[in-house]
């Protein structure tokens, strides 16, 4: 996620210098045909018409591409609170009996959300959340293909557990389960986003007509003086380029990029969180950033 402070240069430049070394080409090319070989002016009202529909074609891609972004945000937002819900159920329902699967679930949930944040970025899923569960988990989700949906299921044995044996009455075991379904269905929501990709040909066809676009806006520039029309055309492309480069980069909020949904650092506030709700002492830190963004 992308944090309130100065972003530098290099990122903007570096998400589109292949499409303004592009730009500068054919703009260098279409000046030089337009003064030494023959001259073809398309006026420059062609060029803003094609400008204006390609302006609302930007402001709807990114509007769809911002909300797949908040729409991460938000799921990730109910992780949290039905994390910390779980884990006060779970304190208040057992008044402290049983503390040992109570305990254990607490930290088995830690250990989802971290699971889950790693296993939408297509990292080891089973990686960093050893200190959390038992050895005997952990083998048991060695060979699993979801390994947060392993661990939820852990929870749910456990939840079952409690219940046989009068820790929780039927009421708030349904209560408990409850929870477990939101952030299951939280899982299900964040899976969807992941796996649903923004049409391809829309984006190539949005490239495609920004580029038509500015070479025709290079076509009626031929008649400005000498070779200043050529860095006119990159200022001009920049805005554009960085829009679009911008919506293509948010679309996707689970990729391990900077401009990503915070999941790990999502993942340590709940750690936190839990950790304090259950009274312990080692409380780690929040997670910081030296750079312009955090994962």
């Amino acid at each position: 996620m992308i944090l309130e402070k100065r972003i530098p240069v290099w990122y903007w430049f570096n998400i589109i210098k292949w499409n303004l070394l592009t730009v500068l080409i054919f703009s260098t090319i279409i000046y030089f045909l337009s003064t030494y070989w023959f001259y073809f002016n398309i006026p420059v009202s062609v060029g803003a018409f094609l400008g204006t529909a390609i302006s609302l074609l930007l402001s709807f891609k990114l509007s769809q591409s911002y909300d797949r972004w908040w729409e991460a945000r938000k799921i990730w937002g109910s992780i949290v609170n039905d994390s910390r819900t779980l884990v006060m159920q779970l304190k208040t329902f057992t008044k402290n009996s049983n503390k040992d699967i109570t305990d254990a679930m607490a930290f088995r949930q830690i250990a989802w959300c971290y699971s889950l944040s790693q296993n939408l970025r297509n990292q080891d899923a089973k990686s960093n959340i050893s200190e959390f569960i038992s050895k005997q988990e952990l083998k048991s989700i060695e060979q699993q293909k979801n390994v947060p949906l392993a661990l939820l299921d852990i929870q749910s044995h456990d939840l079952s557990i409690l219940h046989k044996e009068n820790c929780v009455n039927d009421y708030q075991q349904i209560q408990i389960d409850t929870t477990l379904l939101k952030l299951c269905a939280s899982m299900g929501k964040a899976e969807r986003i992941k796996n649903t990709f923004f049409p391809k040909t829309y984006r190539l066809t949005l490239h495609f007509f920004i580029y038509i676009f500015l070479a025709t806006l290079s076509f009626g520039l031929a008649e400005m003086y000498g070779i200043i029309e050529i860095p006119f055309m990159i200022l001009i492309s920049i805005p554009l380029l960085l829009l679009e480069k911008i919506a293509y980069t948010i679309q996707d909020p689970f990729e391990n990029k900077p401009s990503d949904t915070a999941m790990t650092s999502i993942s340590r506030t709940i750690e936190i969180n839990i950790k304090q709700q259950l009274g312990l002492d080692d409380i780690p830190d929040p997670l910081s950033s030296d750079k312009f963004y955090i994962l």
